[in-house]
């Protein structure tokens, strides 16, 4: 259905990248994904040395594109004054269309301006790839800084500080990026490929929280193997406008993480691992740099995010605010 002027908002599902990488893929408005689904990103354990690899996470085989539905006003603007309005059958006074029921309130905890300040990239630079590109092949893919970014942990399975894991990395993530994040608490929401961005009934009129978790590989088969951790987001868009992270999610194997923990140096390990995760769900892809934590194979020593990985940090904290969505 048609959004506000006549423009339908567009949802697609996303999970990190392959060999274009691309995680997430868009859809032209009113038209079928003309691009291949991408294979998706995380990371795995290797035999032998058992050296951790951070391997494409499943990105929307399966996933096919959906049209978010229903009249909504234009921000700023009260929901009577929203959409074309309709006859009244008895006083022929215009009625407002209803709201939708797949996505919030437009403007919901919008702030005015960018909330947080990303900090300047490192001197130089580095290597760095972004998930996803807007229309004009320059600029990536990111939150909307004028949001914070809500994140929620789903502690079935969790090793002993694996809570602690996850804020310490999320903390990271917000330094590198200016990114705005706060953690509404547990949730008993199992992770799906069909999650829904917009979940009312348990997080209230605004997108659902970035979503963390561990789960068994029966859970979660994409975790069958040597994989120990997937990450990716999903992006919006409004008509033509830009596109738009809304939400993420982050699976971390229940069963492997506590080996990885009682290895030598496994706490800094694990961090690395959730860190890696968290900076594909905010829009970073692989690297072939080995000297950056976004290289798909962990390296001694490289368990934190290195100038490459900042430089792109930086770049996607600095994303357009959307305050229509």
């Amino acid at each position: 259905m048609v959004g506000p002027a006549g423009r339908r908002l567009t949802r697609l599902e996303a999970d990190p990248p392959a060999a274009d990488r691309r995680h997430v893929h868009d859809e032209p408005t009113g038209a079928p994904d003309p691009r291949p689904p991408a294979p998706p990103a995380g990371r795995r354990r290797r035999a032998g040395r058992r050296r951790l690899l951070a391997v494409p996470l499943v990105a929307g085989c399966a996933l096919a594109g959906a049209l978010l539905t229903g009249v909504v006003p234009r921000p700023g603007q009260p929901p009577a004054a929203a959409g074309a309005p309709a006859a009244s059958p008895d006083r022929h006074v215009p009625v407002a269309a209803p709201l939708p029921a797949d996505r919030p309130t437009p403007g919901a905890g919008a702030a005015a301006a960018p909330i947080g300040s990303p900090p300047p990239a490192p001197p130089g630079g580095g290597p760095h790839v972004f998930s996803l590109l807007q229309d004009n092949g320059v600029s990536p893919v990111a939150y909307d800084p004028c949001r914070v970014v809500h994140y929620a942990i789903r502690p079935d399975g969790a090793p002993a500080g694996g809570e602690e894991l996850v804020h310490a990395a999320v903390a990271r993530i917000s330094q590198a990026t200016g990114l705005a994040f706060r953690y509404d608490g547990p949730t008993d929401e199992v992770p799906s490929p069909q999650r829904e961005t917009y979940q009312p009934a348990r997080y209230g009129d605004r997108w659902a929280p970035v979503l963390v978790a561990w789960q068994t590989e029966a859970e979660q088969p994409d975790l069958a193997g040597d994989v120990v951790g997937r990450g990716g987001s999903t992006a919006v868009s409004l008509g033509d406008g830009p596109r738009v992270y809304v939400t993420g999610t982050v699976s971390l194997d229940a069963g492997q993480f506590p080996e990885v923990l009682a290895a030598p140096d496994g706490a800094t390990t694990a961090a690395g691992i959730v860190l890696h995760e968290l900076a594909h769900v905010v829009g970073l892809a692989h690297v072939e740099d080995a000297g950056q934590l976004l290289h798909p194979e962990t390296v001694p020593g490289v368990t934190d995010l290195a100038a490459g990985d900042l430089t792109g940090l930086a770049r996607l904290g600095r994303g357009q605010c959307v305050p229509g969505l």
